[in-house]
């Protein structure tokens, strides 16, 4: 689907606005990744460690009552500092899938907020659109160049409610390696989690209640899925 020249940001009221700096968005994705497994972790040790020291303080509880001194021992997960803890730091302390959900949560939810905030601004002083594809194609042009500097590739939908966007060259994904191996790709996927809630805020902020899903099979390519959700009725 072709697509017509993108409305340069500066169409605004404000010509001097910065809505912006994709610079920055990239440094902070860099760091945010990293960030978001870090600390998922250390919440989730913290969670271990509160709910193993109630274990143990019921546990003396008992014994107090039944009159008895029983030693009551926690084992904690593989390289914990200690039988009745979890060591802090950036040890991963949940399994495979739990972590990558808390991840996943947790970048798509900063996402979500610059994409309100985004398109609350930026959109402010354009035209109502008409219907859900002229959002698409609003969040294709102009509001991808603005966040990574470049329209998307390709649009295609199925007329029900399913979006896919292709971006052949996604920005983020420019200063990684492009070596063509699943490890490549594996490493890349949680770079995708703020994109995809930068889209689903944005969609948000213009009405539209979504769901989006992104994935890369090749570097520096990723494709988004879009299913915009029905209204509920009133």
């Amino acid at each position: 689907m072709s697509f017509d020249p993108v409305m340069p940001p500066y169409n605004s009221s404000d010509p001097t606005a910065r809505f912006l700096s994709s610079s920055c968005l990239d440094f902070l994705l860099i760091e945010l990744v990293p960030m978001a497994y870090r600390v998922s972790n250390e919440l989730e040790a913290v969670a271990r460690e509160e709910e193993e020291g109630g274990l143990l303080a019921a546990a003396g509880r008992g014994d107090a009552e039944n009159g008895t001194n029983a030693v009551v021992t926690v084992t904690g997960p593989p390289g914990s500092s200690s039988t009745a803890g979890v060591e802090r730091g950036t040890e991963t302390v949940m399994d495979e899938d739990e972590e990558r959900e808390a991840v996943f949560w947790r970048l798509e939810g900063i996402g979500y907020r610059v994409g309100q905030g985004l398109v609350e601004r930026f959109s402010r002083d354009r035209p109502r659109f008409n219907d859900t594809l002229d959002v698409i194609k609003f969040l294709c042009k102009d509001l991808w160049t603005l966040v990574f500097r470049k329209q998307i590739d390709n649009l295609k939908t199925n007329h029900r409610g399913v979006y896919v966007l292709t971006d052949n060259a996604f920005r983020p994904f420019s200063r990684m390696s492009a070596e063509a191996n699943s490890q490549a790709v594996l490493r890349a996927q949680p770079f995708l989690h703020v994109p995809c809630g930068i889209v689903r805020g944005a969609l948000a902020a213009l009405g539209i209640t979504a769901t989006v899903h992104a994935e890369t099979t090749e570097l520096p390519s990723a494709v988004f899925q879009i299913k915009t959700l029905p209204a509920k009725a009133a």
